[in-house]
């Protein structure tokens, strides 16, 4: 079983659907407001957005990844920190339940990370604002007083929702490593990726297809692996080192709510990554899993089980 860490962040999910007409509405008026399958930082969202978001599940990018890497058959944990609010929500007893490791979560003096998530009720397509709360208070003597934990993963999950610095020195606590995880690396929100991207210790990175243009420059230098998601168009990946490039569709399904679905292609990914199996293989079982996840609402309660993904797989295969 595959020991996989995420070094991330930890949300409640304020989740509303909304015809496209409304969404235009909220973004003509809110100049931050996110494209679709675009996540944007936000110091707070307005109570015209809020009081859409009628659904709350628990969400936050390094959370969900570690949720996926328990669904696909990792020994999962994460490392991040909750608000003081976190019992209200059941953050910390639902992660249990989902089959994540803990013990290293902390709690702090501070709201626990908030997302505001508009989903077009047709396409499923989302826009995603997070306010840091706790996520914002991840700092690299966190980072540091854990390297132990990062060091000893098979594959090492992190996302750009937690402070840069805090990022940098995990990812610094492998620089030296003799026999160090491999590192998967999600630029989401893409503003301030590219310092991360940059670190000798990032193996893989997974930008959608917005990120992949905003990074652009910055995955020009990158020398990993880098995996790009193309929604319902599947994946299409560049392997580092001269390797090869190769896509892989997406099996077709009914879309609901797409929020999340990179979450989960990258939970399953380390997973499979983790436990020694071949890019090829891997893409293919992260990229059946993402799409099935699209059919249902919400993140963690949508990721599909390993043995579902695998029956989905096997049929594509025969």
């Amino acid at each position: 079983m595959a020991r996989v860490v995420s070094f991330g962040s930890v949300n409640v999910d304020h989740v509303g659907y909304l015809s496209r007409e409304r969404i235009r509405e909220l973004a003509d008026a809110y100049d931050w407001f996110p494209g679709a399958g675009e996540t944007v930082r936000v110091d707070a969202v307005p109570d015209e957005v809020h009081e859409h978001l009628t659904e709350t599940f628990l969400g936050g990018k390094g959370a969900n990844q570690a949720v996926a890497a328990a669904a696909a058959g990792a020994d999962a944990s994460l490392l991040g920190r909750v608000g003081t609010d976190e019992d209200e929500h059941a953050v910390v007893e639902t992660l249990t339940e989902r089959g994540v490791g803990v013990d290293a979560v902390e709690r702090v003096d501070a709201p626990t990370g908030y997302a505001a998530i508009v989903v077009h009720d047709e396409t499923g397509e989302n826009h995603i604002a997070i306010v840091a709360g706790a996520n914002g208070r991840v700092t690299p003597e966190y980072a540091h007083r854990h390297g132990d934990r990062l060091r000893d993963a098979d594959c090492l999950l992190i996302q750009n929702e937690l402070p840069a610095e805090a990022a940098l020195a995990a990812l610094d606590e492998l620089s030296d490593a003799e026999d160090r995880p491999v590192v998967v690396y999600d630029p989401a929100p893409a503003d301030g990726a590219a310092q991360v991207l940059a670190h000798d210790a990032v193996d893989v990175v997974t930008p959608n297809e917005g990120e992949a243009t905003l990074l652009a420059g910055a995955l020009d230098g990158f020398d990993g692996t880098v995996v790009r998601t193309l929604g319902e168009r599947g994946v299409e990946v560049e392997e580092g080192d001269g390797g090869e490039s190769f896509h892989v569709d997406a099996p077709p399904v009914d879309p609901v709510d797409t929020t999340g679905a990179g979450d989960v292609f990258a939970g399953y990914l380390a997973a499979e990554l983790g436990a020694g199996a071949e890019l090829g293989r891997a893409v293919e079982l992260a990229t059946v899993a993402a799409a099935l996840s699209t059919t249902d609402e919400g993140v963690q309660t949508a990721v599909p089980g390993r043995q579902r993904v695998l029956h989905v797989l096997d049929d594509r295969e025969n």
